[in-house]
């Protein structure tokens, strides 16, 4: 009976250091668990990197200049997204990028040889091979951000809408026929500060990206005639986020 009773005892024993370890440990996870929640509620943050593909057109083109060929373009670029609630689903973002893009069109850029000054012409009716232009800007995104993101997951809806400013510092028109070739890269009438309206939208990898310039790539000093040369840039593509 003595037998019994203490190995009773040491059951009793047994169980109680059992509970007391599974208490223990349970307080010392919820512990964690509300630290690391905590952590992540005033740390994370959303789409730092970003790279685009977008396919471009030409609007407020003069009489007779319209585009012809593929017109795209890439853009790269960091942004730094700062929330501005307690939730962190509203932001704004901030960052520099690269932007490099080609339009296929009937502009001819050339110069007259005796004074330097540009040529803008039409090619309306003239048969050549190719005839494009290709832009290097460095730019800087400024974006108001909504999504429904949450600390755990990358897979959210989102919308970004803002300006991107940018410097055009390398432009080079190209115009090719059969024994006759141009380039231009040096055009004064270039507006080489651009600024452009965007607004981009999507699910998780796939966002759709909208750009409109908000100023013409050419001066008033740029004519055909009496015509301004003008010309505003549109984007259409997919933009990609990078945490």
């Amino acid at each position: 009976m003595g037998r019994i009773l203490k190995n009773m005892m040491s059951i009793k024993q047994f169980l109680v250091v059992i509970f007391v370890f599974f208490v223990v440990n349970i307080g010392f996870s919820q512990n964690e668990n509300t630290a690391k929640e905590v952590e992540l509620d005033s740390m994370y943050r959303e789409d730092q990197f970003y790279a685009g593909f977008t396919f471009n057109l030409l609007w407020n083109t003069p009489s007779g200049v319209s585009q012809s060929g593929f017109s795209g373009g890439l853009h790269l670029g960091y942004t730094r997204d700062m929330p501005i609630n307690k939730r962190r689903n509203i932001a704004i973002g901030l960052g520099l990028g690269y932007s490099i893009n080609t339009y296929g069109q009937n502009l001819f850029i050339g110069e007259d040889v005796e004074t330097g000054q540009s040529i803008f012409s039409s090619l309306d009716g003239v048969d050549f091979d190719k005839n494009r232009f290709t832009t290097h800007l460095i730019e800087s995104p400024l974006e108001f951000r909504w999504r429904t993101s949450v600390p755990d997951t990358h897979k959210f809806w989102r919308i970004y809408t803002g300006l991107r400013v940018g410097y055009l510092y390398y432009f080079d028109a190209k115009f090719e026929q059969p024994g006759n070739q141009v380039r231009q890269v040096k055009i004064d009438e270039l507006d080489r500060w651009r600024i452009g309206a965007t607004f981009t939208f999507g699910w998780n990898t796939f966002n759709f990206h909208f750009y409109y310039s908000l100023n013409p790539l050419f001066d008033s000093n740029a004519r055909i005639g009496s015509e301004r040369v003008g010309l505003n840039t549109v984007k259409i593509g997919l933009m990609f986020y990078i945490l």
